[in-house]
């Protein structure tokens, strides 16, 4: 049976567990994180389907089942699963996707690497997806397609299935026509774009951006615009906006633009929190820093996220403040993601290096300036040291949202603790009680770490308390509330040629 909603990730839906030689399929450990959103849209339609890909040395005869039905706790679907060679996924996603695109969306532009890009194989790739998703669903079903290693997904999809309705989400920036029209595909990325009923963005600043970025190298038109809503209007923001693009039209096609932030599960949060062995554990850590200010710092190891530009701040902050020496810590975690690419190599040569110095040179018996974490944490001790902190400390160069500031939020029922957050995270213009820093001004981020540190506790919990109500405003409830009334919208768009 043909499906009512069909979502298009990269990812499986699921954990490939290897249990005595063979392979089990096992739901996400954490409820936490975009994969168990995206699932539990599957409890609103009565048949649906995930497209990904999986790997095969030979695709013709990759030695699994290309679609399978899954019945879990999210309810009854189907997943197709595309064999990808090693080779295909290196090309389209390590490589078109990481190395031109990730740098370009982010701002990047010295970063950006052309010559490796392989755009037939792209194009390949993104049409199998597009020929996966024609498959699995009705002539009027919605089709869900995430983020920007899949770009040309929807004009592929339009050729094949001309009826059904086609909804993109970027989870990244949006840039600028200066930065996108880097991009030697820009007319055929944009192009696919405009070929779907709606594309959505996280903030408002993404959503114009594309909006000018269409218009530079189309004959798109504005269709609709509206101010912002106050909740997303911080005033003096780097990425605020004061209108927001609504819809556009090409030709005789119009596309719904929506600006609809991801937010975290705050009830999970509260949950997690509430648990007795992560109370202790919050208790262990304060025992641990031994009274001592702890800041806690987030990240993957990546030149977008800031964290050489936070050590060396954390630096000249021992240097400048000889009365913190001794009495804060900062937990420095920074994840590496499997990449093998020699930009974060790199960074993660420069954060052990800037950590060692810093160690070496302020450090004693007694005293560690930085703990320097490069594995992943599991979300349960995350939340345990988001409580027991001080100071959070999420200062991105650029970042489509930044949900860890969210999370610290939530772990902070004691209305305690100061958030300081860079200005070109976006979720910057949705939490108001933040100290706003720009990474990329030396004074912006010493003041900024300084004023978290001496903020008396009237004022934190002041700040805590907007902070709680921001994330609350934006959770993950939200956002699958306004997509559900965005594919109802979009059910009810009249067929193509009618």
């Amino acid at each position: 049976m043909s499906s009512d909603l069909v979502i298009v990730y990269h990812r499986q839906p699921y954990e490939e567990v290897e249990v005595d030689g063979h392979v089990e399929l096992r739901e996400n450990s954490s409820p936490n994180g975009i994969v168990p959103t995206l699932k539990s849209f599957f409890g609103r339609v009565e048949k649906a389907s995930w497209v990904a890909w999986k790997y095969a040395d030979d695709p013709a005869n990759p030695g699994f089942d290309r679609v399978i039905d899954i019945d879990d706790s999210y309810g009854k679907y189907s997943v197709s699963r595309l064999p990808l060679t090693p080779e295909q996924v290196q090309s389209f996603y390590h490589v078109s996707s990481k190395e031109a695109f990730w740098p370009i969306l982010h701002g990047f532009k010295e970063r950006y690497n052309y010559d490796p890009v392989d755009w037939p194989t792209f194009r390949e790739v993104n049409w199998a997806f597009a020929e996966a998703a024609a498959e699995e669903a009705n002539d009027d079903a919605v089709v869900w397609i995430h983020d920007y290693n899949l770009w040309l997904v929807p004009g592929y999809l339009r050729q094949l299935k001309p009826n059904v309705k086609i909804a993109f989400f970027h989870h990244t920036p949006f840039p600028n026509p200066d930065m996108f029209n880097v991009l030697p595909w820009r007319e055929e990325i944009v192009k696919s774009l405009l070929a779907a009923d709606s594309v959505g963005f996280h903030i408002p600043r993404y959503s114009n951006n594309f909006k000018a970025v269409a218009r530079s190298i189309s004959s798109a038109k504005t269709a609709d615009e509206a101010p912002t809503l106050p909740s997303m209007t911080p005033s003096g923001m780097a990425l605020s906006e004061r209108n927001t693009v609504k819809a556009m039209r090409h030709h005789d096609h119009e596309i719904i633009i929506d600006t609809s932030p991801v937010g975290v599960d705050t009830n999970y949060i509260a949950s997690v929190v509430a648990d007795p062995e992560v109370k202790t554990r919050v208790e262990e850590i304060r025992s641990e820093i031994k009274g001592m200010k702890l800041i806690v710092s987030v990240a993957r190891t990546d030149y977008t996220k800031g964290n050489v530009e936070q050590l060396e701040a954390y630096e000249r902050l021992l240097l400048a403040r000889p009365d913190l020496r001794g009495k804060v810590r900062l937990m420095h975690v920074s994840v590496g993601a499997n990449r093998n690419m020699t930009a974060y190599e790199e960074v993660q040569q420069r954060i052990e290096e800037i950590s060692g110095r810093i160690n070496g040179t302020f450090g004693s018996f007694e005293w560690q300036p930085v703990s320097l974490i490069s594995t992943a944490i599991p979300f349960r001790e995350l939340i345990a040291y988001y409580r027991a902190a001080d100071v959070a400390w999420i200062t991105p160069l650029a970042d489509g949202l930044n949900l860890v500031a969210n999370e610290f939020c939530m772990a902070r029922d004691d209305m305690d603790g100061a958030l300081v957050l860079s200005e070109f995270a976006g979720t910057a213009v949705l939490l108001n009680g933040a100290v706003p820093v720009n990474p990329f001004s030396h004074a912006s981020m010493d003041r900024g770490i300084q004023q978290a540190l001496d903020m008396d506790r009237d004022e934190r919990r002041g700040r805590m308390e907007r902070l709680r109500s921001s994330v609350q405003a934006f959770d993950i409830n939200a956002w699958v509330e306004a997509q559900t009334n965005l594919f109802d919208r979009l059910r009810n768009l009249p067929a193509k040629g009618e």
